[in-house]
């Protein structure tokens, strides 16, 4: 016979015999009808049967082996199996290796043709009826598909050769190519779906199909390349959500789930990943659901997936993810053909789908029947059919479960007394061991207008507070005063004293009031009809009640006690309508003095108000004060008696301080030195205004003129005192001292000084010190003769006859003369008439700024011209080597001199605190104190 060339795999079902290419010779078997070369065996139907050749060995096998498969009519190779199909409907795969038949399949008509695909697990064929179906050779029982919209002029079917595990296949007639794709697992099972179409010439002829490009064969024999619709979308972008969805179903419908989550990673949309998820879940792909849904952030179906990852038997599997998706009946389907049957069972209790559960328990776990009763009794107890409940709560019962039978016990209780079997119910509630059970069925019964029965029932359960509150509403006042003790209901404590106010019983009516902290209305019976006044205003003392204040107030309004009534309003902070009171019967005074610190701004401003409409300007400016109305304030304060002015100006200087207004302090400045009436007041009073302003320059001014005033009234202490707190007030603030106050403070410290020496018996220093102040006698007019005199007697005891001489003059002048003293007269005289010129010499110390040697007595240094620090002890120049300073008012003293004088003084000669030897302290360095000596005293003038 003649030889038939080889045919490349994909044309043998589609070349024409007369077109086949010569190969090479063998042996002719007779007429055939069909070739289906492979490169190792060949194919040749003959006769309704297929003789198949082996190259290499030259060996011949014929099929079909059993002649009840009817006569072949079609037949094609794969690299390792050889198809055929027989008129009888049979289609059969042989495994070309040892010609044994892998899988047979039995259609109900007649098979026409077979299309493989290369791998051999899947296979394409149309029968008699040019119906399409695909069959899975490679499961345990051989599974056939329909395909679906199957074009009955279909000639051939190409495999998709990218990817073939995928299940993609063409097929093809002279005008369109159809693309199918088998999903094989999935929760419905396999299914084979219709991806698209796509028209095709009729000159082209399919031969290849490779990741959705088919390559054609044209009439010239060359070829050409089509991109399939259904595989477009791998090489177009979609931006609209329309075209991203048709993009996404596509990938889908291919089986590349993959690809489509690397879409929705690029457009993450939560439409689309819903999608996607959701086909996920149907092909059974875990992992990449996984990986989907933490894209939405899915967080309660990642963790559900997570719990079944790796899970590999199919059925649970599927059930599982049936049950994800809703398919409650399908999951059910797989899972009781699982092997866990019983997760049907606790997937219907999860959803309470009860009825449900209750059969599948009859067939699966007959003891989970009276829990799922129980619980399907509870469901109906919800949604109102209560016969029903009842009859699944006694169902539930059991032997063995104390709690669950208390359970259903208690829910037996709650439907006898639902649907009227009160007795039944009351008597199931009482037995039962549940409190809760007894506040249920007493709040059903409540509801019901059974009030004694659940009033009892709350009584048995320990619910005094509701049991009480039904028991008023039966009006069983006896039964409601034995739970009284047990109640802690404030409301029924209440409710049950205003019974009581109402039945005439006020004592009673008090008590519960009070244990009810109801404390108006206990004010309001005390003192209405209890009269005792006394336990209500401590009730309002106690509680700060305003309602409880004013009732109090009323009663003492009665008794015309407007102190207690104005009192006990303010305590409660009713400020208006206790100055209102106030008032009406002129006790505004008592008001403000009750109200004190506690009053607002409103309520200084009334009063002040009320003071100034009755000309009392003193009080007016205090409260505008302390309201903080200075303007007002200030007006009234200026306004005072001249009786009142010392306080009022006092008070007038506090409010432009706090005031910080100009305006304020120029008036007040002006009242003070006297231009509006022409009369100036006490400068003392300029002098503390200018000191509580921090204006120093100006207040030491004015302590000048002050203390120049007391120095001519002879009150030389008050002086002193005075310009020592001036000299300290601008020392602390580091402003400059004058020179006058220095001065005039040296030279008044030196003349009380003096005394305190004339007092130890220290005549010489006594006499160094009168000496310097009767060299400025004019600052001491008052006491001329006395100061002179004091000083001839002192200098002539201490040797100082010289100084004596030149006092006595002065003495003996006409002016002085005639005051000098009878008992000294004459000895002055014999002074003067018989002068002694000898003088003790001053000791010579060094300056402690320079060190040149000067009397000790003198304060400015001839060397260096510095104006030296003087002993608050003796009124000598301060020492470097003998430095200390008082405690209180640091103040130098010479050391060894200060605790020579405090061994018969206590206090300190400066400033006139009480101290002790032990608290003087020695001191090496005194630079700082020479700093600001000669800084302070660089105005100041020598004595």
């Amino acid at each position: 016979m003649k030889r038939r060339s080889n045919l490349k795999s994909s044309e043998r079902n589609t070349q024409p015999v007369n077109s086949a290419k010569k190969l090479k010779d063998t042996e002719d078997f007779g007429a055939t009808s069909i070739s289906c070369p492979n490169s190792k065996y060949t194919a040749v139907l003959l006769k309704g049967k297929v003789q198949l050749r082996q190259e290499e060995t030259k060996g011949v096998k014929s099929f079909p082996a059993d002649k009840r498969q009817g006569r072949i009519l079609c037949h094609a190779l794969t690299t390792d199996f050889f198809h055929y199909g027989t008129d009888s409907g049979h289609v059969v795969c042989v495994l070309l290796k040892d010609g044994k038949t892998v899988s047979s399949f039995t259609h109900t008509v007649g098979v026409r043709e077979v299309f493989p695909a290369q791998r051999g697990k899947h296979l394409v064929f149309t029968d008699e009826k040019k119906s399409g179906y695909l069959l899975s050779t490679s499961t345990e029982s051989d599974s056939c598909l329909e395909l679906p919209d199957f074009s009955p002029t279909i000639t051939g079917v190409l495999w998709e050769s990218w990817h073939p595990e995928r299940g993609v296949f063409a097929a093809y007639d002279h005008e369109k190519v159809y693309v199918y794709a088998l999903h094989k697992l999935t929760i419905h099972g396999s299914w084979v779906s219709l991806v698209g179409s796509e028209c095709l010439h009729p000159s082209k002829k399919p031969m290849l199909l490779e990741n959705g490009v088919l390559t054609c064969q044209l009439a010239s024999g060359q070829t050409s390349k089509l991109t399939l619709s259904t595989h477009s979308y791998l090489k177009q972008a979609g931006s609209s959500s329309s075209k991203l969805s048709k993009q996404l179903t596509r990938a889908v419908m291919l089986n590349r789930l993959d690809e489509g989550l690397d879409l929705v990673r690029t457009h993450t949309k939560e439409r689309l990943v819903k999608k996607l998820g959701k086909a996920c879940l149907i092909h059974m792909e875990v992992e990449l659901a996984i990986q989907v849904y933490r894209l939405s952030q899915n967080v309660s179906m990642v963790s559900s997936l997570e719990a079944i990852r790796g899970m590999e038997e199919y059925k649970l599997l599927a059930g599982h993810l049936a049950m994800f998706l809703g398919e409650y009946n399908l999951a059910q389907d797989h899972y009781l053909s699982s092997s866990c049957p019983l997760a049907a069972l606790e997937m219907r209790r999860d959803l309470s789908h009860w009825e449900k559960a209750l059969k599948l328990a009859k067939d699966l776990a007959e003891d989970q029947i009276p829990y799922i009763s129980k619980e399907y009794a509870a469901h109906l107890e919800q949604t109102g059919d209560f016969l029903k409940a009842l009859a699944h709560y006694k169902n539930g019962l059991t032997h063995n479960n104390q709690e669950h039978n208390e359970a259903c016990q208690a829910g037996v209780a709650r439907m006898l007394i639902t649907l009227g079997d009160i007795r039944g119910g009351v008597a199931k509630a009482i037995e039962h061991p549940s409190r809760v059970l007894k506040q249920e069925c007493g709040a059903l019964l409540e509801s019901m207008r059974q009030l004694s029965q659940a009033a009892q029932l709350y009584e048995t359960g320990q619910y005094y507070d509701q049991a009480a509150l039904v028991y008023m509403q039966c009006k069983d006042w006896a039964k409601v005063g034995e739970l009284l003790p047990h109640v802690s209901s404030l409301r029924t404590h209440q409710r049950y004293a205003k019974a009581m106010e109402a039945n005439g019983k006020f004592k009673v009516a008090a008590q519960a009031y009070k244990r009810a902290e109801d404390w108006d209305n206990l004010t309001r019976i005390l003192l209405d009809h209890l009269n005792n006044p006394e336990a209500a205003v401590h009730i309002v003392r106690q509680t700060k009640s305003k309602e409880g204040a004013k009732m109090v107030a009323r009663f003492f309004l009665q008794l015309k006690n407007y102190d207690s009534a104005i009192r006990i309003l303010v305590l409660c902070q009713c400020n208006d309508e206790a100055f209102k009171l106030a008032q009406q019967h002129r006790q505004v005074e008592v008001f403000a003095e009750i109200i004190g610190a506690e009053a607002t701004q409103d309520d200084y401003r009334n009063i002040a108000l009320y003071f100034e409409a009755e000309k009392n300007h003193l009080q007016a400016g205090y409260y505008f004060h302390l309201g903080e109305q200075y303007r007002g304030a200030l007006e009234n304060l200026l306004m005072c008696d001249p009786t009142e002015d010392g306080l009022a100006v006092d008070m007038a200087i506090e409010v432009v301080c706090q005031a910080k207004d100009i305006c304020l302090t120029d008036q007040l400045i002006e009242y003070l030195t006297g231009k509006p009436d022409s009369k100036p007041k006490d400068p003392v009073h300029l002098f503390r205004l200018y000191m509580a302003l921090q204006r120093h320059a100006e207040a030491a001014h004015v302590a000048i003129s002050i203390a120049r005033e007391q120095l001519c009234s002879g009150n030389y202490r008050v002086s002193h005192n005075l310009l020592f707190k001036m000299y300290r007030e601008l020392l602390d603030c580091k402003t400059d001292i004058p020179a006058e106050m220095s001065t005039n403070l040296m030279l008044l410290h030196s003349y009380l000084l003096a005394k305190i020496h004339v007092k130890r018996g220290d005549h010489l220093k006594a006499a160094h010190l009168l000496t310097r102040v009767s060299e400025n006698i004019r600052m001491f007019p008052a006491h001329v003769v006395p100061i002179l005199t004091s000083a001839v007697i002192e200098c002539q005891r201490a040797g100082l006859r010289n100084s004596a001489f030149n006092h006595a003059v002065t003495l003996m002048s006409p002016d002085n003369r005639k005051q000098i003293q009878q008992k000294y007269r004459k000895k002055i005289e014999d002074i003067v008439r018989h002068p002694h010129k000898s003088e003790v010499v001053d000791e010579m110390t060094p300056c402690p700024v320079c060190g040149s040697l000067l009397p000790q007595n003198e304060l400015l240094c001839t060397s260096c011209k510095s104006n030296l620090p003087y002993c608050i002890a003796t009124g000598q120049h301060m020492l470097r080597e003998d430095w200390s300073v008082c405690p209180h008012c640091d103040f130098p003293a010479l050391h060894s001199q200060f605790l020579l004088l405090l061994k018969t003084e206590k206090a300190c000669p400066m400033c006139s605190q009480t101290l002790c030897a032990d608290e003087v302290k020695k001191i090496s360095d005194c630079s700082k104190y020479l700093a600001t000596a000669n800084l302070n005293r660089r105005t100041m003038a020598s004595p």
